[in-house]
């Protein structure tokens, strides 16, 4: 009825469990935990459908079987009855070429097999959300959908982002990380420090100003101001990133390929949350000093290519319905119930946020040019005024 973690594959399990399954017998740092497989969720769904009569291959929230919540309820006592994650891992998520990165539920601090349970089924409910499916219509045509459930010990990270890894011996691998929890680094709503691992070792670094920070209190997830002495204070120094690096290195090496790795730093200690495949490239680093002229604003290239249109300022879901097709979206970050809008958008231009958050890899596999981390922007440009967006130079340019 569930899955030790430690044999979860991608056929039984979903591409996030199945990865971290591997990496775990491999020998890296991944937390411990369990997996709710396919075959629990299609069984609820059955349930549904036989006292309903209802076909839909997703259950509506309702109450877990009691021997699942039984073994559920082990499970958690073998983990330590501590807090945990609770995370989708979709039969379509992690994919070599569509990651549905952010699109489903992730609910993290949970504790005890009630709170938990009704995390599991929000994980289930999420295959069926709006943005899930604007986001597997985009993708074109695929299997049907089902979801398994990732359950893992809850690391309380002191600092924790996002890698992408050196693709070939060559490569370069690019590190975010930010204060506190991951969720403020994935979703877009700090600007993060980026670090950069050249071949031969050396790194660099681009230090950025941190205001907001994600952390555990008790079994909720709060935001809190950075404190001011730490906002412009580097995350990582040399040596933590060249660590980052070589845990990368040996990722790529067991899963086959460079790697979307989610991680998180503990009392100096590394734990791998997440590994999928890069979808698409990232956008050359280099960017300008200062725009062209006073109408070009400068941020940080986040998905390449060039596009014009009028621009349409959203702030949260009561803005939707005034995108049209060939806007370019101004927000302070993208989050992912906002998926259905990149249907539409020529282009998109964030306040927060870096180049390995969710939004800017979905923008990537959409080919949607992307210009992230504009302070202000959402002020400083204009409602209906006519912008271009390079994606590759991360400039965006008003025209009059």
């Amino acid at each position: 009825m569930l899955t030790p973690l430690a044999d979860a594959v991608r056929a039984t399990c979903g591409g996030k469990a199945g990865a971290l399954g591997a990496l775990v017998r491999a020998g890296l740092p991944v937390p411990d935990g369990f997996v709710v497989p396919f075959a629990a969720h299609l069984a609820a769904a059955r349930d549904v459908s036989t006292t309903h009569g209802d076909a839909r291959p997703a259950p509506t929230p309702g109450n877990l079987p009691p021997a699942l919540l039984d073994a559920i309820a082990h499970r958690l006592h073998a983990l330590g009855d501590g807090p945990v994650a609770v995370r989708s891992s979709a039969g379509d998520e992690d994919g070599a070429h569509a990651s549905a990165a952010g699109q489903y539920r992730s609910v993290l601090g949970v504790r005890g097999v009630e709170q938990v349970a009704d995390a599991v089924r929000a994980c289930w409910t999420s295959l069926r959300s709006p943005q899930a499916v604007a986001y597997r219509d985009g993708s074109g045509p695929g299997a049907e959908p089902v979801m398994a459930v990732l359950v893992q010990r809850l690391v309380d990270a002191d600092v924790a982002g996002v890698m992408f890894t050196a693709d070939g011996p060559a490569g370069v691998t690019v590190v975010e990380a930010s204060w506190g929890l991951g969720p403020s680094v994935v979703g877009g709503t700090v600007t993060p420090d980026a670090y950069r691992v050249a071949a031969d070792g050396s790194v660099t670094a681009a230090i950025a100003d941190k205001r907001t920070r994600v952390d555990r209190r008790a079994t909720h997830l709060v935001t809190g101001d950075v404190a001011a002495s730490d906002r412009a204070r580097r995350t990582l120094d040399d040596a933590a990133v060249a660590r980052l690096a070589r845990l990368g290195r040996r990722v790529a090496a067991v899963l086959g390929g460079p790697q979307d790795v989610e991680w998180a730093m503990v009392d100096d200690e590394l734990h791998v949350l997440q590994a999928r495949p890069v979808t698409a490239d990232l956008p050359a680093s280099a960017r300008p000093a200062q725009g062209p002229s006073p109408a070009t604003l400068v941020g940080t290239p986040g998905s390449r290519g060039t596009a014009t249109g009028a621009a349409r300022i959203v702030r949260g879901p009561g803005d939707f319905a005034r995108v049209r097709p060939g806007d370019v979206l101004v927000c302070p970050w993208t989050d992912p119930a906002w998926t259905p809008l990149l249907r539409l958008a020529a282009g998109v231009v964030t306040e927060t946020g870096g180049v390995l958050s969710h939004a800017a890899i979905v923008a990537r596999e959409r080919g949607i040019p992307a210009v992230l981390g504009i302070p202000g922007a959402t002020t400083r440009l204009h409602d209906a005024r006519t912008l271009t967006v390079d994606g590759t130079a991360g400039t965006v340019t008003t025209h009059t």
